[in-house]
């Protein structure tokens, strides 16, 4: 495949649209459940983002709109956006039954200002988004260009450390598997089906970037956000590992008996005024 990542974007984008219906189907997304009731971000999330009520906040690769509505049902009026037309769709219909002045928009994070004016108070992404980015540098751009001066950007993602681990070792172990600093091409994973539709077939390859902490970082502050926190955790918010635990807190974690790493975090950042 030809090193432009724009390829790479495309092809993961064709896996999107072929993997959503089947996940928007499977009853593990539990999507008839949510459209009853119930707020599936994380209370660690609605800690640290704080009160919503009646602030815009604009969800950067929503998928299907789950945390976006979730946060339109704590009271945000909400903008969501994803590359993915089968994600838009599904979010707009769910957007009909909870919230229907919920925006969604079908584009490209780094294409976003072409399709959409405006700032917010409330910028947001959340696990397993970043990954998906080649560029962190224009991606910054762009979270500061729609944070609202006074604004805060909130970022939960798996850590960079659980990256460096083999994700399919059937081995209780973490074995070291890919390099920290990335060498500018992605990784490349065989992706046969969603963990959220395990009875379904997807195969296909996609395409992720590795991003460092320090790279992370970085690129905000150049883009002018000045960093309010970043807190290391010892979960993730999916099995990243086939040997994690989930607990009652709903996060999945190592076992005990294994050292503790980092495996997310969480990165606040405002907009001066």
């Amino acid at each position: 495949m030809a090193e432009d990542p724009a390829v790479y974007m495309a092809e993961n984008r064709r896996q999107w649209e072929s993997w959503t219906p089947r996940k928007a189907a499977s009853a593990r997304s539990g999507l008839d459940d949510f459209r009853r009731g119930g707020v599936r971000v994380h209370q660690v999330e609605r800690d640290e983002v704080g009160d919503v009520s009646g602030r815009t906040l604009l969800h950067l690769q929503s998928h299907m709109g789950v945390r976006t509505l979730s946060w339109a049902r704590l009271g945000a009026r909400v903008t969501g956006v994803d590359f993915s037309a089968e994600g838009t769709a599904t979010a707009r219909s769910l957007a009909r039954n909870i919230a229907p002045s919920a925006r969604f928009v079908c584009a490209n994070v780094y294409d976003l200002p072409e399709h959409l004016d405006g700032t917010f108070d409330v910028v947001y992404m959340s696990h397993g988004t970043l990954g998906w980015l080649p560029d962190l540098g224009e991606w910054a751009e762009i979270v500061a260009r729609f944070t609202a001066p006074g604004g805060r950007f909130h970022l939960f993602e798996a850590h960079p450390t659980a990256w460096l681990f083999d994700q399919r070792a059937d081995t209780r172990e973490l074995c070291a598997r890919h390099g920290y600093f990335s060498p500018g091409e992605p990784l490349r994973w065989r992706y046969r089906r969603p963990h959220t539709a395990p009875g379904t077939d997807a195969d296909g390859w996609e395409y992720c970037w590795g991003h460092g902490m320090g790279a992370i970082v970085t690129s905000l502050v150049a883009a002018g956000l000045a960093i309010g926190h970043l807190r290391e955790r010892p979960f993730v918010a999916w099995p990243m590992f086939p040997f994690l635990e989930q607990r009652d807190d709903g996060w999945w974690h190592l076992p005990d008996d294994m050292p503790s790493v980092p495996l997310s975090f969480s990165l606040m950042a405002h907009k001066p005024l």
